[in-house]
Parts: structure tokens; sequence; C-alpha cells
């Protein structure tokens, strides 16, 4: 209560979409309240009654003060703006209310500095929402069984390791790792080196047709030198090779989808012509040297001449989400992606999503077209809409869903994906191609378990990427600098300003984890000092394990440069498939908004942590409620009037796999609180006379591509492929490519053929090649770098130390 200056204001007017309330404001350790009596309407003899408007803090993403001018008639403003896409702005009697409420926001949602210090730790439910417990709801064994996966069934191929049942192995994968039967735990153990953060290829679903399989991993770090791991590369052929001789048991009885594991099983061999399975026929496809990826990405569900052919030669896909000039500049610092002449029998496609900080600038293009809502009743501005590219980033999305579902679906071929550390992009593609094969994940408890699974289990950075402890950047006073010194963040003596300045400076750390030594305690204490919460020997100092402290309890700070709508692209990818399919799912679109709601209201503890290891340590099962507990116990108010659980896959609209329809995604308009008119007038996308080039340049606005970067309208996902054979729009990868110096000196010799005009794709990974090799070089000549002779262990610092900080900065920039 210290925070707030002020818990009650009366005569405040709310000014939303140009009308007017007049009330009383209230300020809670956890809500701003403004309650109300509307206006009675004419005609309705009965007394209105009171209203109130209730917002987090978390939500806040935008506070600020507007002064009463000198000797003007205008009253002192505070305008909020709500990452759930609301808009308010209050208006106050004098300046001093206005100041103390302001100062009261920002203390009570920029100066918590931990995580337990949100509504979660402290929120307790009424009746009859107490009666569930949504932590109980995802068993990670429970649905691994439903999949077939149990150590009783052995015949598909696939085991639950627990190597890393103690987080020791990698801290951001689940406690259970299900992996190829053939591979043993040591095999992992130095595959996991080859991974970054030792995010290994790991199932995470298992068609019960065919048994073939999504997997997801983090990029390879092949290092400077190009190294290779026959351990990774014997993890990814064991997870190719899981469902050769294998055969399913058919059930062609029409089920109602997700009631039993196999219920939902059909017979793909036996359904009618009509079926909205796509087809390719491989033989042409050899033939004419088209890809897998070309077909896929090319076919349509309206092409109904074309002959339907089922069980097509197996090709298996290495998925990289990243815009290929990314992928390969990732190869000059020692990361990149995977040398596909050491995995053969299988294509690599980019799919050029781009990264977290383009999204966010799309976002904010995004919020610019509605900024001004709070006061007028205006439409979004359509051209700002339109240059924020956030459709054609959901449409890309989809697209690289519908190839990860089509090449496991109908080609019967395995898919492993990645980005770059494997918890953003490649939740989305995982997660919604799950919802694309498997009836259960359109379930309300199926879509709980995926998100459980795939984002919570497998781990996704959503503190990092929602930044629940707001920041001071995003609270402004107009025409007055912040004096950040009244709160302790930074001291009046020159000096000490500049020792804090370059202490943060030379200790900064861009590895996703909060950089502790940049906060100071207010009492004098050194957050830095704090009990090490990774460290398991308890028992070298007996005296401190008791206070040893979670994920909740660390000091924390928010990086506005990690903040990224990950999470709200999944959700808005999933309105997509519930629009165009609008029988196939069970929950509604109002689900949706909600969950969205409660990702930053911080009422519930399940998006609260990065991995389950921090949900564990922090004892959150114990001390928070489970978001899905608001939802159980409304079910009715979350279910799809529409839905209809049969699954026969003889019947069109009822099959058991939905694809995305390419070229229809559209704004979600319920989201941001206006009408389908106001949003989607230009039709399911934005024509692309609007749209113009962008770039790929985090500083540019995001309103274009270039190279990998976003498609425009007409153009395929896949950015670029490679084979052990061949490679397009990827670079060639036999033999090495010369360095891009050497691009305007080479003359063809009168003997040769002329060779083609490089690409920007064959640009950049020459230049990236050839940055490695002058390191790789340079270090070899100073004699560092050699890992003759030394441990795993050794090896992986050594290769640490060598890229230095660069590397974490690329890996923060390209992630």
């Amino acid at each position: 209560m210290d925070k707030i200056r002020v818990s009650k204001v009366e005569n405040v007017t709310l000014r939303r979409r140009g009308d007017y309330y007049t009330g009383t404001l209230h300020l809670m350790p956890h809500h701003l309240v403004f309650s109300f009596l509307p206006a009675p309407k004419p005609g309705d003899a009965t007394p209105p009654r009171q209203k109130e408007t209730w917002v987090t803090y978390p939500m806040i993403s935008y506070c600020c003060l507007r002064p009463s001018p000198p000797a003007a008639t205008m009253k002192p403003l505070i305008r909020i703006r709500g990452r759930d896409m609301t808009f308010y702005a209050f208006e106050f009697l004098d300046d001093k209310q206005a100041r103390d409420v302001y100062d009261s926001i920002r203390s009570l949602s920029c100066k918590l500095g931990r995580l337990d210090k949100l509504l979660a730790f402290s929120y307790v439910p009424k009746p009859p929402e107490n009666q569930y417990n949504g932590w109980e709801i995802y068993d990670a064994r429970r649905e691994w069984k439903r999949l077939g996966i149990s150590p009783k069934d052995t015949d598909k191929g696939w085991r639950i390791s627990e190597i890393n049942i103690e987080y020791k192995y990698s801290k951001t994968y689940p406690a259970l790792i299900v992996v190829p039967s053939k591979v043993s735990d040591s095999v992992l153990r130095y595959a996991g080196e080859y991974r970054s953060r030792q995010r290994i290829p790991a199932l995470v679903y298992r068609h019960p047709i065919n048994n073939c399989s999504i997997t997801r991993s983090s990029q390879p770090q092949p290092g400077i030198r190009g190294n290779r791991n026959p351990q990774d590369e014997r993890l990814v052929a064991a997870i190719f090779a899981t469902n050769r001789g294998w055969k399913a048991t058919q059930n062609t009885i029409p089920t109602p989808a997700g009631s039993s594991p196999g219920s939902s099983i059909v017979n793909l061999e036996e359904s009618a012509a009509n079926s909205s399975f796509v087809g390719v026929g491989d033989a042409e496809s050899e033939s004419n040297g088209r890809t897998v990826a070309d077909d896929l990405t090319e076919s349509s569900e309206t092409e109904a001449d074309t002959p339907k052919v089922y069980g097509a030669q197996q090709r298996n896909l290495i998925v990289d989400a990243r815009p290929t000039v990314n992928a390969y500049a990732m190869q000059a610092v020692g990361l990149g992606s995977e040398r596909m002449t050491y995995y053969p029998g299988a294509e690599k496609a980019y799919l050029g999503i781009d990264n977290i900080h383009v999204m966010r600038k799309s976002l904010e293009y995004v919020i610019d077209a509605l900024k001004d809502t709070d006061l007028l009743s205006l439409p979004p501005n359509k051209e700002r809409l339109a240059k924020s590219n956030w459709i054609k980033h959901i449409a890309n999305i989809l697209d690289g869903v519908n190839l990860i579902a089509q090449t496991v679906g109908i080609m019967h071929s395995h898919v492993l994906i990645h980005c770059s550390d494997g918890w953003d992009r490649t939740s989305q593609l995982s997660a919604l191609s799950q919802i694309c094969l498997d009836p259960y994940y359109r379930t309300m408890e199926g879509f709980i378990v995926l998100v459980e699974k795939d984002w919570l289990s497998f781990g996704h950075m959503f503190r990092h990427r929602s930044g629940f402890l707001s920041s001071d950047k995003w609270f402004s006073i107009e025409n007055e600098r912040i004096d950040r010194n009244r709160d302790g963040q930074g001291g009046a003596n020159p000096f000490e300003n500049a020792i804090r300045v370059g202490r943060g400076l030379f200790n900064r750390q861009n590895d996703s984890n909060e950089s502790l030594n940049q906060m100071v305690e207010p009492n004098g204490s050194d957050p830095t000092k704090l009990p090490d919460t990774t460290s398991t020997n308890d028992s070298a100092n007996p005296t401190k394990s008791s206070s040893k402290i979670g994920a909740a309890e660390e000091h924390r700070i928010t990086k506005v440069n990690e903040l990224s709508p990950v999470f709200h692209q999944f959700l808005d990818a999933t309105y997509q498939l519930l629009y165009q399919h609008p029988t196939r799912f069970e929950f509604n679109e109002r689900f949706l908004r909600r969950l969205f709601y409660h990702l930053y209201s911080c009422q519930y503890g399940t998006f609260l942590f990065d991995n389950e290891k921090e949900r564990v340590e922090a004892r959150a099962k114990e001390r928070t409620r489970s978001v899905w507990d608001y939802f159980l116990c409304r079910r009715q108010e979350f279910t799809n009037q529409n839905y209809d659980p049969t699954v026969d896959d003889s019947i069109r609209g009822k099959e058991r796999m939905i694809f995305p329809k390419k070229g229809e995604a559209r704004w979600w308009p319920e989201f941001f609180g206006r009408n389908d008119e106001e949003m989607n007038s230009y039709g399911p996308q934005a024509p692309s006379n609007i749209l113009s080039p962008r770039t790929s340049n985090v500083n540019s606005p995001p309103n274009g591509r270039s190279g990998a970067s976003t498609p425009i309208p007409q153009e395929p996902i896949v950015t670029g492929t490679e084979s052990a054979e061949t490679a397009t729009g990827a670079g060639i990868t036999e033999p090495p490519m010369p360095p891009t110096h050497a691009y305007p000196k080479v003359s063809t010799p009168s003997n040769a053929s002329a060779s083609p005009t490089p690409s920007p794709f064959d640009a950049a990974a020459a230049l990236s090649r050839d940055i490695g090799q002058n390191l790789a070089a340079g270090i070899a000549k100073i004699g560092i770098g050699s890992s003759r002779g030394t441990s795993p262990t050794a090896r992986s610092r050594s290769r640490s130390r060598s890229t230095g900080g660069t590397r974490k900065d690329m890996e923060v920039e390209m992630q």
C-alpha cells in the first residue's frame, strides 16, 4: 500500500470512443477500478445499476499524463492503453490528483521487481471456480499414452526418456522427453551439445495412422568450423526411421472426435473421391525436378480435377522457420542450420517467418492505427493497418502450418521443426499443425492439453515476451522529462551515474535471461548475492537450503527489446482456423479472446514462467491457481454452438484433418473491439497495391519484404530448400561456395558454361561462410579452439568462449 499515493478519486471522467462517464476511480493493490452510474435509457422506468471497469496493472502497456497547460481550460488527463486493445482516458479536476494517480499506477506496475508480487500469488477464487483444479488436466505420461507411447507399447518405435527428470540436461525442456527407442541416453548426452540450449529433436506428436511424427528442436551449433555431430545425425535418422515396417490398425467407423485415444482414426485408402485431402503425384514430381515443398505449398483444396494419390513416397522434411538470410547469418557466429549433406533422405525448407523484433514492430503499427480511439469515435486507420503487415505475418505462419500438416498427414513423412532457440516460431508451427491433424486438439480439453504441452512444458519465454512486470519506458509525461532520480533509478551524483552505466555495459548479457546486476535493491543489497536457484547441491550449505528461492522470488526487469506477440499470433492463427472451419472446434472465438486477456491479467500462475523447471521451482501448482479453472467452471459460455464432433473421412467437411485456406487470412475484429466492416472492408487480406516493399531490418517500418522475409501476395511461404543433392534459394551445399568478395572478379573460362548470377541468398550464404572461414583460420593460427583430447564439456565451454559477446547479441537479434 505504500506505493499508492491516493486510493480514491471522485468526479473523474472516463472518455472512450467519444462517450463520457463520470464516476469514482479506485486504486487497489492489483487493479484500477472505475465505478460509475450510467445514464438512464429513454423510456426505461428501471433505474440503472452501477457499473465497474476493472483494469489489472500488468495489462497496461502505455500510460501518459497530460498536465493541465498553464492559463488554459483543459483539464489534466491520463491516457491508458491496454494490451487487450482497450483504450481509456481519465480526466481529473486538478493536476495534483492526476499526478498522484499517475505515480501510483507507475509504482504498482513497474516497481514490483518480483513475480510473487503479482495478483496470481494472492488470488483466491470464489465458488464454483474454487472446486476445479486445472493443474491436473495435463499429465505428460497420459498424453503420450493417448498418442500410443508407453512402456507397455513399444512397437511404435518411441520411448520416454528420463534423462532430464531433474532438469539438469536441459533447463528449458520438460522432465520427460520422447525419443526413438533405438537411441540411448548416452547418445542423447552427446547430441545435446550440438543443439542450442540442449534442446534436442524430441517428439511432440505421433500420427496414429501412419506413425509419422512432428518433432521439434533448437538450431544446431556447428561452430565457425562447420563441425558435424554424429550423435545428432543418428538421432534425426532414427526419428525418420520410426515408421518403417509399421502398420496401423484402421477404424473406419465414424466416431466423435477425441472420445478415446484411437477414436479419431480413419481409413485414408477408403476415403471418398470428394474428400478434402490433397494428393501429390510423386512420379511427376521426381521427373520434373520439383521438390515436395514445391508441390505441397502450391496445392489447394480447390483443385478438384487433380487426382488424389495416397501413400506417396516418403520425403522427410526439416523446417527452419527463419528467413534464409537470417539462418545463414547465424553461421558466422557458430550457429545456423543443418548441413543437409549429413542428413540424407530429407529435405530442408526455410519458411521466411520473421523474428520477434519484426513482429513487435508490426503490432506497434496496428496499435498506431487504433491509438486515438480513447478520445474520439474514429474508425481504424486502414493505411496503417495495411502497412503493419500483420495479416501477412499470420498468413505466413498458416502457410507453414499447411506445409507441415500435409507433409505428415498426406505425404506420410516426418517433420522436424526449429527456428533459433526453438520456443517462438517453433511453438507456433508445432501447435497449429497438431490442431490441423488431430481432432482431439480442437476440443476444449485437447486445446488445453496442447497449450500445456507445446507452450508450457516444452518452454516458451512467456515472461520475456510478455513483460508482466512492465517497464518505465511505457510511462511518460507530456512536455516533461520523467525525473527517474525520485524512483531510485539513478543517483544525483554524475560520477555514480557513469559508474552505473559502465557496469550495465560490461555486465550486459543477451542470453534471454535478466541481467540482475543492472538492478540495485532499495535497501542497498546486491541482488546478485541472492541464493543460486539452479544449484542442486544443498548439502554443501545446509544452513541456506531453507532460504532457497525460486523463479518467482528472483528480481526481474523487463527487457523491452525481447517483447513480442508470439502467443498472441498463435491465438490469432487459431482464430483463422476456427473462422474457416466453424463446425470443427468445440470452443468459440470468445474462448481465445479471454485466454489472451488472462495471459496478461496475471490473475493465474499458468503463464508467469518461461519453462517447466521454473514452474516447479516456484511451486506454481501449490501457490497459484490455473487459468483453466476459469474456463472449466464457465464451460457453457465458451462452447461453440455449431460444433459437430463427428469424424468421418468419407464426408466432406467432417474429415479428420483440416487445412488452412490459402489467401483467406483476415483481421480478428472482436479482438480489437471493432466490427467486421471496420476491420475487413478490403476483404480477407489487404490488396497488394497498398502494400509496399519491406526489409528485414528491425529499424525500418514493417511494410514490405526483402530477400527471404515475408512473402508478397501469391508468393509461396518456402523461401529456400536444401537436400543432400541440391539447393534452391539457399545457396549451394556442394562444392563449398567462394567468398562474396570474389563474385565481381570471377570470369567464366572459355571452355566452361556460364554460371548463373548469384542470388541474394547465395551472397548471404557465402558471406557467412567467408566470415566463418576467416574466423576459424585466425583461431587456428593462435592455437585456440582445438578440441583434440578434451572432454565434451570442455569443448562446449571452449566453443562458447570463442564466440564471445557477438554470438549473444546476434542470438537476441535473430531469434
